[in-house]
Parts: structure tokens; C-alpha cells; sequence
């Protein structure tokens, strides 16, 4: 019986010290950890077009993310850094949030498909798939499928969809491969895509490879992929080479670790964050 209260005082006394520890867990004065995306991402393109992050020097523009960021090159790999370590702050693309970290709202607005929609939540990008030439016809088909009402019901799950009067898809029984590369934002809705177009016609297998928006455009240029996958606008030299086709709208969530007690940020604040100026967790917390 004593021994067994021994074990029970001592379980009581570590839960407490356990509590203890989780409320003052946060350290307020710890330095900020700045992530970011890697130089080709769209992601990272238009954030830091949308935060006012780049300024135009001499005619040049110029990406004033502070030195000390750490690069996280897919999206996923971004996640993991905000699940793992409570003073980190990223962004990422809105439809692939999920509940292992936490969207900070911005200037009051929650990052939501809908606040997206009705233009509360103002940080939002295109997505872009591009081609070079003419397309083959299983690849034709794929594109023709994405833009149809079946496509664009695909995508308005989880982002938004740009054509809600799109025509119903039709198959033409295409068989073949097609090669689909580009930035880990737009890969998960091409996923998507891919899972429900190949149930209505199996007979063209559909590749996909993440990889950032400037390699994708790279690809479709050189002919090593089909289709072309950024989640950015497409530079004038890739608008040179290529055709672009905007499949959808989506936001860009401002992520921390859900031990994070940030819950609102300003434009101002979060470019202070991501240009140094703002280096400690105190300067926004309260």
C-alpha cells in the first residue's frame, strides 16, 4: 500500500511539474525562427511580393529575407520545421494546412477558403499550369479535364475554383503517359486531379513531379515534362516558350507551432519578422 502511494504521489508530482512546464513553455524573449522557402518557389515568390518583402533597387528587384532564415525546400519539409520547434514562424500554401500547425490570422482575417473568396483574407496567389506548343492528346486530355465542371469541383474542395460555369468532361479514350512537374503548392490539388481523372479513363497514367515553380517551367520549356506546374505569375522569358492556363486561386497561411500563443498578425509585423527587423517573440506577443 505504500508503495503503490509512492508511485502515485510521485506520478501527481511530475503531471504538476508536466503542467508547470507546458504553461511557461513559451519563452517570449527567445529569438525568432525565420522559415522560409527556397529561391524558385512560388510560394516564396509571391509571398514576399504580397508582404512587400522584395523592394525595386535601381530597376532591380531585390529579396530582403533576412540571412538567417532556414530554407525549407517542399512544403511538407516547411510543416515538419513549425511541428518541430515552437519559436519557428513559415507559410505555406492554404490548401494544404492541416492541424499540425497553426494559421495565424492576418489584419483580423482567418486564412480561409472563404475569407479567400470574399476578400477579407487578402494574401492569395494563382496557380498556373503551362505547356509548351501543342500538347499530345493524352496530356490534351488531362489539361481539358482539369478545366471541365468535374475538374473544377476537384479543386473548389480545397482551393478556388476560377470557372464555376465549366463544361461537363467529356473522354475521347486517350491512352498514354503524361508528365506533370513543377511546385510542391500546386502538387497536392494535381494529385487530386490525377486520382479522379484516372478513374474516368485509366488508360493514360499520369506522372507527377514536386518539385518548386521555376523547375517546373524550366521542364515544360526543355520537354522533359508535359505540363508545367508554379504557383506564381510566369516570367516574361518563361511567357516567351510557354502557354499558361490558371486552374485556381489559393491563399498563403502564415504557419506557426501550435504552442504558439501568436494568434494575429499585421502585413507590417510579419515583414518586420521575415526582414529581420522583428527578431524576438515579444515584439508582437503580449
Amino acid at each position: 500500500m505504500q508503495k503503490f502511494m509512492r508511485i502515485a504521489l510521485t506520478g501527481l508530482a511530475i503531471s504538476l511539474l508536466a503542467g508547470c512546464a507546458t504553461a511557461e513553455a513559451f519563452k517570449k524573449t527567445t529569438e525568432i525562427s525565420v522559415v522560409s522557402r527556397e529561391d524558385g518557389s512560388g510560394t516564396r515568390g509571391a509571398f514576399i511580393e504580397l508582404f512587400e518583402i522584395q523592394e525595386k533597387v535601381d530597376g532591380n528587384t531585390i529579396d530582403k529575407t533576412t540571412e538567417e532564415a532556414i530554407i525549407a525546400r517542399a512544403t511538407d519539409i516547411m510543416m515538419t520545421n513549425m511541428a518541430g520547434d515552437k519559436y519557428a514562424i513559415g507559410y505555406i500554401s492554404l490548401g494544404s494546412l492541416n492541424d499540425t500547425v497553426k494559421a495565424l490570422e492576418i489584419e483580423g482575417a482567418q486564412a480561409t477558403t472563404d475569407n479567400v473568396k470574399n476578400g477579407s483574407y487578402t494574401i492569395s496567389r494563382p496557380f498556373f499550369i503551362a505547356q509548351k506548343g501543342e500538347l499530345s492528346p493524352q496530356a490534351a486530355e488531362f489539361l481539358s479535364y482539369i478545366m471541365s465542371k468535374e475538374g473544377q469541383e476537384v479543386i473548389g474542395a480545397s482551393y478556388i475554383a476560377i470557372d464555376a460555369n465549366a463544361p461537363s468532361f467529356a473522354s475521347a479514350n486517350a491512352s498514354g503517359n503524361v508528365v506533370v512537374a513543377g511546385s510542391s503548392s500546386v502538387s497536392p490539388a494535381m494529385e487530386k486531379l490525377k486520382e479522379a481523372y484516372t478513374k474516368v479513363n485509366p488508360n493514360v497514367s499520369v506522372e507527377i513531379q514536386t518539385s518548386d515553380s521555376t523547375t517546373g517551367m524550366n521542364a515544360a520549356i526543355e520537354g522533359t515534362c508535359d505540363i508545367g506546374m508554379a504557383s506564381r505569375e510566369l516570367k516574361d522569358s518563361e511567357l516567351e516558350a510557354l502557354t499558361p492556363t490558371q486552374i485556381a486561386i489559393d491563399g498563403i497561411a502564415v504557419i506557426v507551432n501550435k504552442g504558439n500563443p501568436a494568434s494575429d498578425l499585421t502585413k507590417e509585423q510579419v515583414k518586420g519578422i521575415f526582414t529581420g527587423e522583428i527578431s524576438t517573440w515579444d515584439a508582437i506577443v503580449e
